[in-house]
């Protein structure tokens, strides 16, 4: 069975509880360290705070594909997080997306080599 090798995206809208802030940042620093060693899959995971809105933050991840996405879903770090979070968020707004065209850290084409992402191979521009 041939697995889709198409890259999966979604961005998260938090809107964090009147003075969770910090306890929400924190705890995003030690997921997206685990992200960072154990998910060569996650393409992208970018956490924005939202200028002039103190308590948003905008999740963006890129992931290789959905297989990637299902294996980032499963990881201790994540699944804390999910259970954490909870109790600091007053809202949360989930938009899966579809790639239509723009500029990957790497090519489609090369997202897929032996099931690992591969970023050293993005020639200069």
């Amino acid at each position: 069975m041939t697995q889709d090798a198409t890259p999966f995206a979604l961005v998260v809208r938090f809107t964090v509880r009147p003075g969770a802030e910090t306890d929400f940042d924190q705890l995003v620093v030690r997921t997206a360290a685990g992200i960072r060693a154990h998910e060569p899959g996650t393409i992208v995971y970018a956490v924005h705070a939202v200028d002039g809105a103190p308590r948003e933050r905008i999740f963006y991840e890129l992931y290789r594909d959905r297989a990637a996405f299902a294996d980032h879903e499963a990881q201790p770090h994540i699944r804390q997080f999910l259970a954490e979070r909870e109790p600091l968020l007053e809202s949360k707004q989930v938009d899966f997306l579809a790639l239509a065209d723009g500029k990957l850290p790497v090519p489609p084409s090369s997202l897929r080599t032996s099931g690992r992402a591969v970023v050293e191979d993005v020639p200069g521009e």
